[in-house]
């Protein structure tokens, strides 16, 4: 997918969208533009920019968060929480969330080259959803390369993911739950622009 000049997505949409803007220089320059007026939106134009959120979050096309939220509505039960537990266990986000790449970016990189393998099985599609029991590794070929230097710093592994350092593998113990405030978007705004 193509983002697009993220400096100025982060200006309109906020800073916690991308890694490199969510930096104390970004933050800094943004103070010196401050004090520009907001008009009133309409209620169409805050689910879109809600919408828009969750897509540059997780790097994803329109056609792509559509389906998820089609998909989430279609669950029983809360379907703000199947939004985003559909988009947690992508395999990219995965990989993101245990540190085995720097941004969400890279991971998507990583797995469309075939660096990770799945339960074994090597995998090249980044929207693969992962399951509980699963297990995501290194591939052998892969281990030696200088992406993985251990200088890295490291990251807080989610709870519903378990990490082994040393032999760089990933297990999935169970599903995310993830706090409304911890991501940049509201799902049940998401969900309110394609039940329209």
């Amino acid at each position: 997918m193509q983002i697009g000049p993220r400096y100025k997505i982060a200006r309109r949409y906020g800073p916690e969208l991308f890694e490199k803007t969510s930096t104390q220089k970004f933050a800094l320059r943004e103070g010196q533009r401050a004090g520009k007026k907001m008009r009133a939106r309409s209620d169409y134009a805050v689910q879109l920019a809600e919408k828009q959120k969750a897509r540059f979050f997780y790097g994803l096309g329109n056609r792509q968060i559509r389906t998820y939220a089609r998909a989430a509505l279609l669950k029983k039960g809360a379907a703000a929480d199947a939004l985003i537990t559909l988009l947690e266990t992508r395999l990219d986000n995965v990989a993101y969330r245990a540190g085995l790449a720097p941004t969400r970016r890279a991971a998507r990189q990583l797995v469309s080259h075939g660096h990770l393998t799945i339960n074994g099985r090597r995998n090249t599609i980044p929207s693969r959803a992962v399951f509980a029991g699963e297990m995501i590794a290194v591939r052998s070929a892969s281990v030696d390369k200088k992406m993985w230097s251990e200088d890295k710093e490291i990251k807080v592994t989610p709870p519903w993911l378990s990490y082994d350092k040393e032999k760089r593998t990933i297990t999935i113990t169970g599903s995310p739950h993830l706090r409304r405030e911890e991501l940049p978007f509201r799902a049940d705004v998401v969900l309110e622009f394609y039940r329209r």
